[in-house]
């Protein structure tokens, strides 16, 4: 099981569309309203895995968003990867130190997703990369060093971010 998290409007429920664009029966609704996502959405991929989409927090997060997931998270024992998702534009805002803070009590091993890397000029981008790199390594002990540059839109780096997913969920035989 891997769960994805981060700010509304982040794109979370368009990246999870774009990640399951190869397998169509698995229905992805993505609405046009930032902060749409109020309760946790499960994805069964097969008999593989399952995906979750958190919902949002900050702007319309839902009233129980931290009792919610912070339960969700501290008890689900076969959760493989919490992916934290941050916009590229905006980068890491105080708001994100909800879901980080919470990954690193619970000692949860998770991963940082850039996402809507085409709304972002190639500079920008670089200083954020690199910005989001040093805080990994100096302010975080659970996650992953690998960062993952994605686009929705584009689909830049959904195929490595479903390669990785496959690897972690024992889908992905390396040798």
């Amino acid at each position: 099981m891997v769960c994805f998290i981060g700010r509304s409007n982040v794109g979370k429920s368009s990246l999870i569309k774009a990640l399951f664009s190869l397998a169509p029966e698995v229905e992805v609704r993505v609405s046009k309203t930032p902060g749409h996502t109020k309760k946790m959405n499960f994805f069964k991929v097969g008999k593989y895995f399952t995906l979750v989409d958190m919902p949002g927090y900050g702007y319309r997060a839902p009233e129980d968003f931290v009792d919610m997931v912070e339960t969700y998270l501290k008890e689900r024992k076969n959760l493989l990867r919490t992916f934290l998702l941050v916009d590229s534009v905006a980068g890491i805002q105080k708001a994100d130190n909800i879901a980080i803070e919470m990954c690193e009590e619970f000692a949860l091993p998770y991963v940082m997703v850039l996402t809507k890397i085409d709304k972002s000029s190639t500079g920008h981008l670089l200083k954020q990369v690199l910005e989001i790199q040093k805080f990994v390594a100096t302010k975080t002990q659970g996650c992953f060093p690998q960062l993952f540059p994605v686009s929705a839109v584009t689909y830049s780096g959904i195929h490595l971010l479903r390669c990785f997913i496959a690897t972690i969920t024992g889908n992905l035989k390396t040798n």
